[in-house]
């Protein structure tokens, strides 16, 4: 059943409306939009808890815990952690014949010694992490009472999941472990982005992340011709991958991503990392793209005398639903009923896990943002509504059926 605690100007009565499809979901949704303001505080208050909680990957136990301790306290089944530090807990479904796993990733790019202090202001939120993605896992904390505040009673059962090991070297190792070993069959699966609105990602590139790591050894002969540092010799390494020849078809490239080395501006650096990502749109390409920059490694390390390895620490595999799947398609639906500008984005994040399992999933996020992955970093608060009438309408079209690929 679904009816609104609100203070709706319409009735709204859920029964004997299946045959309506998505079109009942649609019409629900601006007295869901309404309804949902009044949630504001609780979010608030877990969003500036949860973001006060630093959380680098594989250092998530303390936000893992304070979420689990929100799961207890909504009567979640089964919450727990597991092996990996996820987060879970379960909202049984009143046939529960069905599963839906809703993730967000709990870990940060910000290091437990940066000050996480959160600074709520009237029309935004700010601090690191706070739109990746300390708003995301809020959110998610958040679903039981707001489910319960619009009493809504969801057929299928809920699974709720913060991620942890995710990001960088982490490569979404919590949510691989879970699908791996779990015995719950997944029907469908919605991940929390924090930013930004409208994103929409329901399929993913290929992806291989990693570091180009340059040191010279010590016993290194500063004689020899073309002896010139770490620095010099990265730069090197840069020029060659520049003329690597991409295919226009399949899409592909070479994200060159960040660079360091070196102590100071008067000593020669005897060491340098570049981090790169290589992302295609198949995966025999990004292996041939890997292969030749194995090689370009291994010459310039000849050439020069200095040690050079190509490290590849994460991966994603291309794939996901189509853009005219069920889950896709209504989705796009929700977002222009709510009057959300949608932008399909490919996704390398929790998505991925998804796709390698053959489970339909998307990635959505709740609101708009700036200075993403920066120290001010900050969310608007007033979007975030609409962020939340979206989920809920995605997470009613999938627990109806409307999003079965039939």
């Amino acid at each position: 059943m679904l009816n609104m605690k609100s203070k709706s100007k319409k009735p709204i009565h859920h029964e004997g409306t299946h045959h309506k499809g998505i079109e009942e979901v649609i019409e629900l949704l601006p007295y869901i939009q309404d309804a949902v303001v009044a949630i504001q505080e609780i979010l608030l208050a877990n969003l500036v808890m949860i973001g006060e909680i630093p959380a680098p990957t594989f250092e998530e136990h303390r936000r893992v815990e304070f979420i689990q301790h929100r799961f207890t306290e909504s009567g979640l089944q089964n919450s727990s952690t597991d092996e990996m530090s996820n987060a879970l807990g379960i909202l049984p479904g009143t046939e529960g014949d069905k599963n839906i796993l809703i993730v967000a990733h709990t870990d940060t790019f910000f290091a437990s010694t940066v000050d996480h202090t959160i600074t709520v202001y009237p029309e935004f939120v700010s601090g690191p992490g706070i739109g990746d993605n300390a708003l995301g896992v809020a959110v998610m904390a958040t679903i039981p009472m707001l489910l319960d505040l619009l009493d809504i009673q969801l057929e299928s059962n809920l699974i709720l999941m913060g991620a942890s090991r995710s990001l960088g070297r982490g490569d979404l190792e919590g949510l691989r472990f879970f699908l791996s070993n779990t015995v719950i069959p997944i029907k469908a699966g919605v991940c929390i982005e924090g930013v930004s609105l409208g994103r929409l990602s329901h399929d993913s590139i290929g992806m291989l992340r990693g570091e180009i790591i340059c040191t010279v050894p010590e016993e290194y002969d500063w004689t020899r011709f073309g002896a010139v540092g770490a620095i010099v010799t990265i730069n090197e390494v840069i020029n060659k991958i520049l003329m690597i020849r991409l295919p226009k078809r399949p899409r592909s490239a070479i994200v060159l991503g960040s660079i360091e080395g070196g102590q100071s501006s008067n000593t020669i650096a005897t060491n340098a990392i570049l981090r790169f990502e290589i992302r295609s749109e198949t995966q025999e390409i990004g292996q041939e793209i890997y292969e030749q920059m194995h090689d370009i490694t291994a010459e310039v390390s000849s050439q020069t005398g200095a040690e050079v390895s190509l490290d590849i620490f994460a991966s994603r595999r291309p794939g996901g639903i189509s853009f005219s799947h069920p889950l896709a398609k209504n989705t796009r639906r929700i977002m222009r009923a709510l009057q959300i500008q949608f932008h399909k984005s490919p996704s390398t994040s929790e998505l991925s896990a998804f796709i390698d399992r053959n489970i339909p999933a998307i990635t959505v996020g709740i609101s708009y943002g700036e200075h993403k992955n920066q120290i001010n970093e900050l969310v608007k608060i007033e979007p975030m509504f609409t962020g939340l009438a979206q989920f809920i309408g995605i997470l009613l079209a999938i627990d109806r059926g409307y999003c079965d690929e039939h």
